[in-house]
């Protein structure tokens, strides 16, 4: 038993590894849930004990945000760790997995092992880190530890990490068992339809060039790849219907999809309003899309939720299509999204809690996380459900300081964040001493 206070959540409403909720108490004793009860009576006031009045709000497991771009290092102009981890704690984020695509690029266990000293330094919330691969990294993608898997573009990338040869995915799949993660798109067709549109310099016709066959193409040769080796596969940010049916009809036990928040309520007429804020890869896609893709997550077809969180500067959104670069910050506003749609009628809230962090931890095997029990990390979010409050760009935390939400009138925004059994964020309020811990997973 730890000798820290312990600290005593009260009078919560619950939600419970059953789906249930329960109106009642949590004891977490150091960074570990040790009690949930109806009442916990607290005997030892003098060991200066610390209590959360929860009365009217809804505590859940933390968030994990499986895919996220925090620019760190080489491009801390977008977003830092210290910054990405801020608005992660705000937005009640209490675990990450990063992208290699930062300068110098993750694909070295030298180049891991850096962010994992930078991230220890300067994360508030807990860490982890995929290793990316090239043509020509294959030992490092066996050897390189600690990480969460395998980063794989298969398109809407150019340089060393553009791996978009068969014969080159094929050596990767071939070896190992380490789990790989597909960024689908075929960079061919890509590459024929930039030429097909050239000169258009309306954003809305990025939807267009990297349409909704470049995705089902690449992610059709994943799959392919995946069962030829029954190699662990998870597809990153699914973003049309058409790829959804293909996994409807044939998904492997041994793969797993995840769909982000704006692929869901976000589409093609959001260009006409945000412009090339709306410009990201894969491209938002049509209403249809967003129904089908709705009804997969429903249905268990898609796995879970990740922001893709890849922040840009108004500056350089500001450059005019195709001079802009793709990619939107997400994860100070993906739980009030999908909590949002909860109370609409969506879905419920147990479901967007599976689906934003116990479908996470079983995805990547991150021991003691996604659920609210003794014997579970203490990484815990506080939701109000009652009130609605806009997405305001001042109140951000973002270095980016822009949202695609802004204006959009939402609720279940975190009140209380805990990480590790600290306090990490508290109405309105950072705690910026507290430090994540790096992630392990089996």
């Amino acid at each position: 038993m730890s000798s820290h206070p312990s600290l005593f959540i009260r009078r919560a409403r619950i939600l419970l590894p059953s789906g249930e909720f329960m109106v009642g108490d949590v004891k977490i004793c150091g960074d570990e849930i040790v009690e949930v009860a109806s009442t916990i009576l607290d005997t030892a006031k003098e060991t200066g004990d610390k209590e959360i009045d929860a009365d009217g709000l809804t505590l859940l497991p933390g968030v994990i945000d499986p895919q996220v771009h925090f620019r760190e290092p080489g491009l801390e102009h977008k977003e830092d760790l210290f910054t990405a981890s801020c608005a992660c704690a705000k937005g009640g984020v209490t675990g990450f997995l990063e992208m290699p695509n930062t300068r110098p690029l993750t694909t070295t266990q030298a180049n891991l092992d850096d962010k994992l000293r930078r991230a220890a330094q300067k994360c508030l919330v807990n860490y982890g880190f995929f290793m990316g691969a090239t043509a020509e990294n294959l030992p490092d993608l066996l050897e390189a530890n600690p990480t969460c898997g395998i980063k794989i573009f298969m398109g809407s990338m150019h340089g060393a990490l553009l791996v978009d040869r068969e014969e080159w995915l094929e050596a990767i799949f071939a070896k190992g068992e380490r789990l790989i993660t597909v960024h689908a798109e075929d960079q061919d067709r890509i590459n024929r339809r930039r030429q097909e549109f050239a000169g258009i310099t309306d954003p809305a016709i990025h939807s267009q060039i990297q349409d909704n066959q470049a995705a089902l193409n690449a992610t059709q040769l994943a799959l392919r790849l995946s069962k030829k080796y029954q190699r662990r596969l998870h597809i990153l940010h699914m973003s049309t219907g058409e790829e959804a049916e293909l996994l409807r009809q044939d998904k492997p036990s041994w793969v797993t999809a995840e769909v982000t928040p704006q692929h869901l309520v976000l589409n093609t007429d959001a260009y006409a309003k945000i412009g090339t804020l709306a410009q990201m890869n894969p491209p938002l896609r049509s209403h249809r899309d967003n129904e089908v893709l709705w009804q997969a997550l429903l249905d268990g077809v898609i796995d879970f939720i990740a922001t893709d969180h890849a922040p840009h500067t108004l500056e350089e959104k500001a450059q005019g299509y195709p001079n802009t670069p793709s990619g939107m910050p997400g994860v100070e506003t993906s739980l009030p999204i999908m909590l949002t749609q909860a109370m609409q009628g969506r879905c419920t809230v147990a479901q967007v809690s599976n689906w934003m962090s116990t479908a996470v931890a079983k995805a990547y095997k991150i021991p003691k996380k996604g659920a609210i029990a003794p014997g579970y990390d203490a990484d815990l979010v506080l939701v109000d459900l009652d009130n609605y409050r806009p997405v305001l760009r001042e109140e951000l935390l973002t270095k980016c300081g822009w949202s695609p939400f802004e204006g959009w009138n939402l609720t279940g925004w975190p009140v209380f964040t805990i990480v590790g059994g600290q306090v990490v964020y508290e109405k309105g309020k950072l705690y910026t001493d507290v430090r994540g811990k790096a992630l392990t997973f089996g």
